[in-house]
């Protein structure tokens, strides 16, 4: 996101689709528009049809905190159902990843057959794994 606010010029415009892509808390959001503004850069959020200029009314100003403090509870309360959600899963064991594919003796002969030099694609395809998988057995054995 730096190098869209350092991109922006003078006179542009920045459309962004709601409040809460361009921050995630109210303090940052009406400090990232009050610093646009200022350097003649107009933001305007499709989602709100809200555009500020830096010219605004108290009553836009007062819209920015309201809309910006509701895109934030809205925020922290996915994040808190995520959370919610991760250890509901972790409860029942279905987190935490997929289970390993090879068996510990079947990961010593892959490493050995590594070893022996030929391509890991090959070696992944004989396998029946992927390179991403072979690449990770590799680390954690390595």
């Amino acid at each position: 996101m730096t190098l869209m606010l350092d991109y922006l010029r003078d006179g542009d415009t920045l459309v962004v689709h709601s409040m809460d892509r361009l921050a995630r808390n109210m303090d940052d959001l009406r400090r990232i528009v009050k610093t646009l503004t200022v350097q003649a850069i107009t933001v305007r959020f499709v989602k709100e049809n809200r555009t500020f200029t830096g010219d605004d009314s108290p009553m836009n100003n007062l819209l920015l905190t309201l809309l910006g403090a509701v895109a934030e509870f809205e925020r922290s309360m996915i994040c808190e159902r995520h959370r919610e959600g991760i250890a509901i899963a972790k409860a029942k064991g279905v987190y935490g990843g997929s289970k390993p594919r090879l068996t510990p003796l079947q990961t010593t002969a892959l490493i050995e057959r590594v070893q022996m030099g030929p391509p890991k694609t090959q070696i992944a395809r004989d396998k029946g794994i992927s390179r991403k998988r072979l690449y990770n057995y590799l680390d954690r054995r390595l």
